[in-house]
């Protein structure tokens, strides 16, 4: 039986569930290394050198920020095509996304590589953090080819119907990571280094273990590269760059609220930066149903079914609201015991565990944006998207966080981060409610 689904007809709960269970243990997995790393680097080496980790990490994802949204563009042009049952449009577009996402990831892995040092002082990393966050970033972008390439094959396969095979290939990084990482950081003694050798090793292993797997079996339709057409890049480019503009609005928008929060000291950054890789986990659900909804929906889009795309929007809203409920329970339960996994110190610890109680309660709100912006982002409409998250950051998140640290102490960084959450939801509504993106049209052929 194969693995990839129709999703233009049969029960949509149903689709929904079995669909994003794999997205979810695979984005579980993903942050597996980052929770790995952290465990690690925390336990044996300090919060001092955990949060040299948590700076390097968002400088890491600003630089991966723009190939990543051309990469979410792979769901919505691959799905729309796998609709209307078009080979050779699958075939030429996945051809000119390997083209454009190379070209990228070698381009902006090369420029991360040599500006580290100054982008880590942009963000006013403490002194005693800085030598460990330049190391760390530099190792990694000089990966982020290896990052880019296992992530696509990932996001091809989910395009097509398949999000179970994918979770093979983050095993195997994962698995290795965990092997690397005490390895590198502890028997080597590479310290802060021995974590990124680790990671950009087992990415690595898993991107051409992962390339050869899909080659063999021929789950996508893979071809020779060759220079693509006009039109194609065009496309690509026509929802890739305001798609990775709007990742660069997100990674940009966590630096400058990672500026806010490294004004607070060094307690306070060990305790966000422990908090935070708590957050990347519990969101998990909710990032998942985003990504869903975007493969869902665009193969219902791709024809113009949308009394079904209505269901998969309201089904996906549902069980964002009942899961995200039950995970902010746990973490009002267990936030400090969660926290004291990663670093000991107990003023950082009282920060982190008060960090995400507050936080916690605005999570459903959180997902209510990635479902309505998946659902959105499946028609092509990416600078609406972008647009969306512009106001979600730099006019709601970073000046709330800002003006409430200022009013009520290191406490406010959670509740000015929180009320975006809950604010920016009404913004994501309101679009998808009242806006445009119904119209819009990707392929000449359409009519």
């Amino acid at each position: 039986m194969s693995k990839q689904q129709d999703f233009t007809q049969g029960n949509i709960m149903k689709q929904l569930l079995v669909f994003t269970g794999p997205i979810m243990l695979t984005n579980l997995l993903q942050v597996s290394y980052q929770i790995t790393d952290s465990l690690w680097v925390g336990n044996l080496l300090g919060g001092n050198a955990l949060g040299a980790i948590s700076v390097s990490s968002i400088i890491i994802f600003i630089l991966l920020s723009f190939i990543i949204g051309i990469n979410n563009t792979t769901l919505t042009v691959l799905s729309q095509q796998k609709a209307k049952d078009n080979d050779e449009g699958l075939k030429a577009y996945l051809n000119a996304f390997i083209i454009t996402l190379t070209i990228l990831a070698l381009t902006l892995g090369t420029i991360g590589f040599l500006s580290a040092d100054f982008i880590v002082r942009l963000l006013g990393t403490p002194e005693s953090m800085h030598a460990d966050a330049v190391a760390y970033l530099r190792i990694n972008t000089l990966g982020i080819f290896f990052l880019m390439g296992y992530n696509f094959i990932g996001t091809v396969l989910r395009a097509l119907g398949d999000s179970r095979t994918p979770l093979r290939f983050v095993f195997i990084a994962v698995l290795l990571n965990v092997i690397l990482d005490p390895l590198f950081i502890s028997v080597f003694e590479l310290g802060v280094t021995g974590a990124a050798y680790a990671t950009i090793g087992s990415q690595g292993s898993a991107f051409i273990f992962g390339l050869f797997y899909v080659w063999k079996r021929k789950l996508a339709p893979l071809v020779k590269p060759y220079k693509p057409k006009m039109e194609e890049v065009k496309l690509i480019l026509n929802l890739g760059i305001p798609s990775g503009l709007q990742m660069a609005a997100i990674s940009g928008g966590s630096a400058a609220i990672m500026s806010v929060v490294t004004s607070h000291g060094e307690t306070v950054v060990a305790g966000f930066s422990a908090a935070q890789r708590l957050n990347s986990l519990f969101i998990l659900p909710a990032q998942a149903l985003g990504t869903a909804m975007n493969s869902m929906a665009g193969q219902n889009i791709g024809l113009q079914k949308w009394d079904r795309v209505r269901k998969i929007a309201r089904y996906g809203i549902l069980y964002n609201f009942v899961i995200m409920a039950v995970i902010m329970v746990l973490i009002v339960l267990t936030a400090d015991k969660t926290i004291r996994l990663f670093i000991q110190e107990p003023a950082a610890i009282k920060f982190g565990a008060e960090y995400l109680m507050i936080v916690a309660f605005f999570y459903p709100f959180l997902g209510v944006n990635f479902v309505l912006n998946g659902i959105v982002r499946a028609a092509g409409a990416m600078y609406q998207i972008l647009i969306l998250n512009l106001i979600s950051f730099w006019l709601l998140r970073y000046p709330l966080t800002y003006l409430f640290s200022e009013m009520l102490g290191e406490r406010g960084i959670a509740i000015g981060i929180g009320l975006s959450f809950l604010l920016s939801s009404i913004f994501a509504f309101l679009y998808y409610r009242f806006g445009k993106w119904r119209e819009k049209k990707l392929f000449e052929t359409e009519q």
